[in-house]
């Protein structure tokens, strides 16, 4: 049986359990995964079993029943069909293939990561994350990569940000968004050693191209001023080979030139000309590459 109680309890009964206790301590004393109560019991994405509530109402010695909205059995997530549960209870919208999208899938192509998570032998935990600036990309993040998931998913993203150093992320736990970007051409786990690529349908329609360059940039990219000299340079890093040449390609699809791939790593754009085509082309959406754009009137740039 699982609770489903009044948003914002949940969270409220397990912190109230929790108060003079680590995460450890509290997940041996009622036998539930630290990372699981911690991450998705605490943030409400998943409800909580009737077991797990009994086991926090005793230990803060406190009745939420009052905030009790639905009881629902067990297999209240699976489909008719026999299907197993979505593995969260974030479902989403199905958006049609457009220049939005396409620019998402850069972002999450550059700094984002597709994972599904293993508890004991079933999968537990689908997820879809991207990284970031604590600091420096959090316009970006909030103002607008978590509006695009609003308007293309209906899902509202996760705001996560690290204790340990600068890092922030982005995180949303659905099967059906792990899925819906697999079935676009997307692979989950470790990019590099999938070689992840840019996918075939956005190859083929430039409005599309442009927008997942966009992504792209706004992430695994950067502009600088060249030390002791008046000229700029845009460059994009990633060890990926394949998306390498899949960006550097890209772009001289465009009729921007872009330097050959350097240190295994890099292209470089630099001319004024070309740092124009790309500007007026494919451009910025993260706030701390527009503002240097803007300090140094580079959008002025004559080509």
């Amino acid at each position: 049986m699982k609770i489903k109680l009044k948003k914002g309890k949940q969270k409220e009964l397990i912190l109230l359990a929790k108060s003079n206790l680590t995460w450890s301590n509290l997940s041996k004393k009622i036998n539930v995964n630290k990372d699981y109560l911690s991450r998705d019991l605490k943030y409400e994405k998943i409800l909580i079993s009737e077991e797990t509530y009994y086991k926090l109402c005793k230990i803060c010695n406190k009745s939420f029943d009052n905030f009790i909205i639905e009881r629902l059995n067990d297999n209240w997530g699976k489909s008719k069909g026999g299907i197993n549960s979505i593995g969260s209870t974030i479902k989403i919208k199905i958006p049609e293939k457009n220049e939005k999208l396409s620019e998402l899938i850069g972002t999450i192509l550059g700094d984002g990561n597709i994972n599904y998570y293993k508890k004991g032998k079933k999968i537990g935990v689908y997820q879809i994350s991207i990284a970031g600036h604590k600091y420096l990309d959090k316009d970006y993040h909030l103002k607008y990569i978590a509006v695009l998931f609003r308007e293309l998913f209906g899902v509202e993203p996760l705001e996560i940000l690290s204790k340990k150093n600068n890092g922030r992320y982005l995180i949303i736990s659905s099967k059906q968004l792990v899925n819906f970007f697999i079935s676009n051409e997307l692979k989950s786990g470790n990019k590099i050693k999938n070689q992840v690529t840019i996918p075939s349908w956005i190859k083929k329609n430039k409005s599309y191209l442009k927008s997942c360059l966009r992504g792209l940039f706004d992430t695994d990219g950067c502009i600088y001023k060249l030390t002791n000299q008046n000229s700029y340079q845009i460059c994009f890093t990633n060890y990926n080979l394949t998306l390498l040449n899949d960006v550097r390609n890209g772009l001289l699809s465009l009729g921007i030139n872009v330097s050959k791939i350097t240190k295994g790593r890099d292209i470089m754009i630099t001319k004024k000309s070309e740092l124009r085509k790309f500007l007026n082309e494919v451009g910025f959406q993260n706030s701390r590459h527009l503002n240097k754009v803007r300090m140094w009137n580079l959008d002025k740039t004559a080509p």
